[in-house]
């Protein structure tokens, strides 16, 4: 019995499992050798969004807890990020988890709503907690540059410098990388299983003795340290922070990658945000096509097409897979596992 609970417990339960990581992990040492910069810079922003994305799965997936203010704490690392590198000359090493730190303390400030209010009224709150920290942000104008912005130092860990695309995207998939088990972690410990508990029935979970309270806070705390983590990597990889890089609508595509990938599953938000993020290129690399196609309306067509596109997809999902791509995959497995009785078995 003792075996089967470690056996359970392992990250990586089969060889196939191992042969995969290695695989993940020797592709992305030799992606900066043979990609562009364009690819390279693709592949910083999905590892960013796959770590904020991890945050909000843990908050709104496991904990029920929705939130569109997500990019409002990722500014919060950031800014505390730049301002703790470029003014006061913190190394990178120390402003990173001060930053992560700061965004998980403003997270539970503004997560103090959820104890008194759900549903749409906590959604409004955490949209209000968004346009409050940007507001900050712009009113310290000595200290955060307001909306003139704040020049941030390229990461420097040791005589390490990141001050490449190549050497950038290392840095973020170590960061991706870590996110990915830890998050997969607390989603199976006592702590997730109380979050699970919490967003299917809070009246049947606190009858169990999960303490609401202490939950909830404790799942606003860490999804606002993974958002404060993206922001931080996100204001570095550009050499800049500006309130422009975390605008609202943000918010909203990170959760339409939680529906997208498979809301309350690890993996699918590592799958929801990859799609999305390729989803956003293969648009940039269609819409001059289309709008040749249309003269007559190209500038606004060229403009609005991602917006329209996102759209339907988040649409398309949440009628027909509101379970997510996570799922889709799970059942084309079972399909080609029990073929040729896929038929009888689904009868």
């Amino acid at each position: 019995m003792e075996s089967f609970y470690k056996e359970r417990l392992n990250l990586f339960k089969t060889k196939k499992d191992w042969a995969l990581f290695i695989t993940l992990i020797a592709s992305i040492a030799v992606c900066p050798l043979f990609l562009s910069d364009r690819v390279l810079t693709i592949l910083t922003m999905i590892g960013i969004s796959v770590i904020s994305v991890h945050g909000l799965n843990l908050l709104t997936g496991y904990c029920g807890q929705v939130s569109l203010g997500h990019v409002g704490f990722m500014a919060v690392g950031g800014y505390i990020s730049a301002v703790l590198t470029s003014k006061l000359g913190f190394p990178f090493i120390v402003a990173l988890p001060l930053a992560t730190l700061g965004a998980g303390l403003v997270g539970l400030i503004f997560g103090l709503p959820s104890l008194r209010i759900k549903g749409f009224y906590l959604i409004m709150s955490t949209v209000a907690a968004h346009f409050i920290v940007i507001w900050f942000v712009i009113q310290l104008h000595d200290i955060t540059g307001g909306s003139d912005g704040l020049a941030v130092p390229k990461p420097r860990i040791g005589p390490l410098v990141f001050d490449t695309k190549g050497k950038y995207l290392y840095l973020v998939a170590f960061f991706a990388i870590l996110s990915t088990i830890v998050a997969h972690n607390i989603a199976r410990s006592r702590v997730g299983r109380a979050f699970i508990a919490i967003r299917d029935h809070e009246i049947a979970a606190e009858v169990m003795g999960i303490n609401l309270w202490s939950y909830k806070l404790q799942a606003f705390f860490i999804g606002c340290v993974y958002a404060g983590l993206a922001g931080a990597l996100l204001v570095h990889y550009y050499g800049f922070a500006s309130v422009d890089q975390f605008p609202f609508i943000d918010s909203v595509w990170y959760l339409a990658m939680l529906i997208v990938g498979g809301m309350g599953s690890t993996f699918g938000a590592v799958l929801g945000a990859i799609s999305l993020k390729l989803l956003d290129e293969l648009v940039t690399i269609v819409g001059p096509f289309l709008a040749k196609m249309f003269p007559a309306v190209a500038a606004q067509f060229a403009a609005s097409l991602s917006l329209i596109v996102r759209g339907l997809i988040i649409a398309v999902f949440l009628i027909f897979e509101p379970r997510g791509l996570l799922h889709t995959w799970g059942l084309v497995k079972s399909y080609f596992r029990l073929w040729p009785f896929s038929k009888e078995a689904a009868e």
